[in-house]
């Protein structure tokens, strides 16, 4: 079976430069990939990680209100994870140390790659940001010893809202890159894609 997943070597000619930023527009339609530009010297670098200002041509008239910060060793698998409803939550990710695969899979209805997923390395070094519009699943594995993951938040948690899917579904064919995953007993018990309601339509 051929493989779903949508990779960056797809979108090299779609990229762009934004305030002052390198963005490439991913096959998904609103799964955006950000370079930011990042200042070295002596010291050490500095960069601009969010400017609402800078930001609203990529993300829209997204609100952030939360902002989740995670710490996981080698191998480890987190997702496939969204939330429904008046819950549902965009996501500004990124690595604050180590390196991870970071993952987005359309879950709209009549979308034209509805069921496909895109991947792309996030690490402490090449300092890319992924924004993950609602009506998608996200997850990342650990590719370093440990990584730190940070991502912002368009809404609050809410368990009753929560929903996820499995992470080796097979219809889905993720390239995690992780040989023996670390995986949550909750992750373990995700329903397949095949399973999940009708919450997102294009």
């Amino acid at each position: 079976m051929q493989s779903r997943g949508l990779h960056t070597a797809r979108i090299s000619n779609e990229s762009s430069t934004k305030n002052n930023m390198n963005v490439q527009n991913s096959p998904l339609s609103g799964v955006t990939v950000i370079y930011p530009n990042v200042l070295h010297d002596e010291r050490g670098y500095f960069f601009e990680a969010f400017s609402k200002k800078r930001y609203a041509e990529i993300c829209g008239d997204a609100e952030f209100v939360q902002d989740n910060v995670s710490e996981s060793v080698k191998g480890t698998i987190r997702g496939l994870h969204y939330q429904v409803g008046e819950f549902a939550q965009g996501k500004l990710c990124k690595v604050l140390s180590g390196k991870v695969i970071d993952v987005a899979v359309d879950i709209r209805f009549g979308s034209p790659t509805f069921g496909q997923y895109f991947a792309v390395e996030l690490s402490d070094e090449n300092s890319a940001q992924l924004w993950i519009p609602p009506g998608f699943a996200h997850g990342f594995s650990v590719l370093s010893e440990r990584a730190v993951f940070h991502y912002k938040c368009t809404n609050y948690y809410s368990k009753p809202h929560e929903r996820a899917i499995r992470f080796n579904d097979p219809s889905l064919q993720i390239d995690w890159r992780v040989p023996s995953p670390v995986i949550s007993e909750k992750d373990l018990a995700a329903p397949l894609f095949s399973d999940i309601a009708k919450d997102f339509f294009v």
